[in-house]
């Protein structure tokens, strides 16, 4: 059935109230998850989960240095990552603040990786951004994100059998 792992970094709490949201529409799929702190997610994790869904706070419209330093430290496993699903979500103070931009540097991470990533045609295309706390609107985009990424695990789950 396959398992989604979703990493974040939080400072404030806004980032981890999205990875909430986005881990109870992975369960509105039935489909098993995990939600981790990017200190406490280990290399290993990666390889374990069908579906990795990476959320961070906007620096300087790039994402938090652990992040990236788990991204950078993930090239000990190049090429194992092939064809897991992947989604992204930030968080920001301010429209302009580079949230788009911290999330396509998320994607192209996992891209670099193999991994696969499937947008929205709808709402946040390249996944859930927040002004400040969490609104309606991104609580439906971040349970919309982890529904997305759920449905296609499974969906490559019974072709993989």
């Amino acid at each position: 059935m396959g398992k989604i792992g979703i990493v974040y970094y939080s400072r404030g709490g806004k980032t981890e109230k999205m990875a909430k949201l986005v881990y109870r529409g992975v369960e509105m799929e039935e489909v098993e998850a995990e939600l981790k702190k990017v200190e406490e997610t280990s290399l290993e994790d990666f390889l374990s989960w069908d579906g990795i869904i990476v959320g961070s706070p906007t620096y300087y419209g790039l994402v938090a240095a652990s992040i990236k330093d788990l991204f950078d430290r993930s090239i000990k496993y190049h090429g194992k990552l092939e064809g897991k699903v992947g989604g992204a979500f930030s968080s920001a103070a301010n429209i302009g603040g580079g949230n788009e931009t911290t999330i396509i540097s998320i994607l192209q991470m996992m891209l670099i990786h193999g991994m696969i990533v499937k947008g929205s045609s709808k709402g946040d295309h390249y996944g859930p951004v927040s002004i400040g706390s969490p609104d309606e609107r991104v609580e439906s985009q971040c349970e919309a994100l982890g529904r997305r990424v759920a449905r296609l695990v499974k969906k490559l789950s019974k072709k993989e059998r």
